[in-house]
């Protein structure tokens, strides 16, 4: 089981997330009666996830900037958190990774053709 970290939210409640151990470090927290204590984040939930925005916003504005611009963008990434960090790209090995698939319909009112 990864670490457990605990995101404030805006509404007042809070969302609690698994992330991967830290490899190395001192450890701050142990278990209590059998169950992780989970970390306090530094930011709520939705601030770790608006740092997300940017990124999402700069390859959906490249991909539509296209000559022959797609009819449907569908962008897939891995997302991880981090107490401190917040909201990142998860990377694949030594590099972060996206799935990126553009779709064009060929009569361009958004129907395809027979």
């Amino acid at each position: 089981m990864g670490q457990l970290v605990e995101f404030p939210s805006a509404d007042g409640g809070t969302v609690t997330v698994e992330v991967a151990d830290r490899s190395g470090g001192v450890v701050t927290r142990g278990p209590l009666h059998g169950l992780a204590v989970p970390e306090r984040a530094t930011q709520s939930f939705e601030d770790a996830m608006g740092r997300m925005q940017p990124a999402v916003q700069a390859v959906i504005a490249q991909l539509r900037s296209l000559a022959q611009a797609p009819d449907e963008i569908h962008v897939e990434f891995g997302l991880g958190l981090n107490a401190e960090a917040g909201a990142f790209v998860a990377a694949a090995g030594t590099s972060a990774n996206f799935s990126v698939a553009l779709t064009w319909h060929r009569d361009g009112s958004g129907n395809a053709d027979p």
